[in-house]
């Protein structure tokens, strides 16, 4: 067995982040462990809020700035009632409950996705600067045209899905992840799901 920790998986959309989660999860129970996936957004009503955001029901994105302002205030508040609520929340359930939980997404995605500048950068860093960094950051890097291609498969396509996002995403993730000091593994996407499983169990065990 292994202490309880929280691990984030990163990515842009179709890197693999929720099938590896799943998979990770799985072997951290044949191991012995307790371990659970707790993603972002949550299942709270902010959760709700921004998955109608990204589903273009909630908000205008003719002002794209003005939207992805407002979505790093609506996933800063969900980040801090996934951390901190007292039914679920991150730190509950490993510090009372010994659960690795196990999380798709954290506030490097906020980075990611909801910046286009530096300044706006800054300003989600600013919400988001208080969160604590994870035990371990799996970043899944696929380049573009894969994600893209994945997309084909997809039956319903959010806001964010789109070439010109996605490559500026990937562009976001590589700069955070190349000036980020936490712990951080960084995982070849392009292969086939098993070897992307085992690459994140071998270097998991070393890690910890």
């Amino acid at each position: 067995m292994m202490k309880p920790l929280f691990i984030v998986l990163e990515g842009i959309d179709k890197s693999g982040k929720t099938t590896q989660a799943e998979l990770l999860k799985n072997y951290l129970i044949e191991h012995g462990n307790l371990a659970v996936i707790s993603s972002e957004p949550t299942n709270s009503s902010i959760g709700k809020l921004i998955r109608e955001g990204m589903q273009n029901q909630l908000f205008s994105i003719e002002d794209r700035i003005k939207f992805d302002e407002q979505m790093a205030y609506l996933f800063a508040a969900d980040r801090h009632y996934h951390l901190y609520n007292d039914i679920d929340g991150v730190f509950k359930l490993i510090q009372q409950n010994n659960y690795t939980v196990i999380s798709t997404r954290y506030y490097f995605s906020s980075l990611a996705y909801n910046s286009n500048n530096p300044e706006e950068i800054d300003f989600v860093y600013q919400l988001n600067q208080k969160f604590p960094n994870p035990d371990l950051v799996i970043y899944i890097d696929v380049p573009l045209d894969v994600a893209l291609s994945r997309l084909k498969n997809s039956t319903f396509q959010e806001i964010y899905e789109t070439k010109d996002k996605l490559d500026k995403v990937r562009k976001n993730y590589q700069t955070i992840f190349n000036n980020y000091k936490g712990n951080l593994l960084k995982i070849n996407g392009k292969n086939s799901i098993d070897n992307v499983h085992k690459d994140i169990i071998h270097n998991l065990i070393k890690q910890v």
